[in-house]
């Protein structure tokens, strides 16, 4: 079941994107780190409502943030909608215990359905770019390579951006 995240399951997630981050690491993706996400922006994503969980027996196992807000670093993109009326999502991530399992497809699956659902031209994303796996991922649902941005934070190597229009 896919659902909006609460309060109460803050911890959880956080301890979700902990491992991840670590599993990612082991593999040499050096996409996440003690800087992101923070617990302060998994907070905030649960205030906005942005922030859903797939959860299995009160279990979550994966978490997605869908977000109609840009962010400024996607600003210098030449997007492929040359409308505001997109959504973007952020923070994709199952936990590595249920990696291979199409957790992933189901939360881009339930993300994508919001867009159609409410008109949204596209959905936009970023993926590192030493993450193959996760290109290939979005490649095979149709997304756009677009261009490069970065986040110092996270890594100085660039992230990806994607788009699907509808």
């Amino acid at each position: 079941m896919i659902r909006k995240a609460e309060f109460k399951d803050l911890q959880e997630i956080k301890l979700l994107t902990e491992a991840c981050a670590r599993a990612m690491i082991q593999k040499g993706i050096y996409q996440w780190n003690e800087h992101y996400p923070s617990l302060q922006k998994l907070e905030r994503d649960i205030q906005l409502q942005e922030l859903y969980v797939l959860a299995k027996e009160d279990k979550i196992l994966g978490i997605i943030v869908i977000t109609p807000t840009k962010d400024e670093e996607y600003i210098p993109i030449d997007w492929l909608s040359k409308t505001e009326n997109n959504l973007y999502i952020h923070r994709l991530a199952t936990h590595p215990e249920y990696w291979g399992k199409g957790y992933a497809q189901k939360l881009m699956d339930f993300a994508e359905e919001v867009a159609r659902e409410n008109n949204y031209e596209s959905v936009r994303l970023d993926t590192f770019s030493q993450n193959s796996r996760n290109q290939q991922f979005y490649e095979k649902r149709g997304y756009r390579r677009l261009g490069d941005i970065y986040f110092p934070k996270q890594s100085e190597h660039p992230f990806y951006c994607y788009e699907l229009l509808f």
